[in-house]
């Protein structure tokens, strides 16, 4: 916990220490609660999985499904607003920032579908950025502001604009 706190620290400037990152980022709180409801969500307490992670949404504005899977030293600053659905896959060193989706595109999906965004490693999610579908963002790729994504990233590249294009 503290050396993902150290981590938060050292990307964000307006953090003055792990301490205030534990005890005050929202962003942060919503992935404790997270891995509490993926604990659980992965040894089948699907019910006991959904109460941990809607009180974490209750508390933090940041709705995670448990069956998400995220890496490590995931950064979401702000938090506010951000959507994870439950086939989403996020990397390791990854930021993203407040009004994200990670959603779906086609409602009535079979079970076990894969229907949401898979993202890689030291990935940059610009705020209100909406990931639609079964896609992949490469790594060390940018996502702008506002963007909505509906087509894969190369790794590297940055996309921006709706519908979402590469510059």
């Amino acid at each position: 916990m503290y050396k993902a706190a150290k981590y938060i620290q050292q990307v964000d400037p307006a953090a003055s220490s792990p301490w205030e990152v534990i005890f005050t980022y929202a962003g942060f709180h919503a992935l404790g609660w997270y891995r509490v409801s993926h604990w659980l969500y992965q040894h089948h307490w699907r019910f006991g999985a959904a109460i941990v992670a809607n009180c974490g949404k209750f508390f933090t504005k940041v709705e995670i499904h448990p069956g998400a899977q995220i890496g490590h030293h995931v950064f979401i600053d702000h938090g506010y607003g951000t959507v994870i659905g439950q086939t989403a896959v996020i990397g390791d060193y990854v930021t993203i920032l407040h009004g994200v989706t990670l959603g779906n595109r086609r409602p009535g999906s079979q079970p076990g579908q894969v229907r949401h965004p898979r993202v890689g490693s030291h990935v940059f999610i610009g705020a209100h950025a909406q990931l639609l579908g079964n896609i992949h963002i490469g790594d060390h790729a940018k996502v702008g502001a506002g963007a909505i994504v509906l087509r894969d990233v190369p790794a590297g590249r940055t996309v921006v604009g709706n519908p979402g294009h590469l510059i």
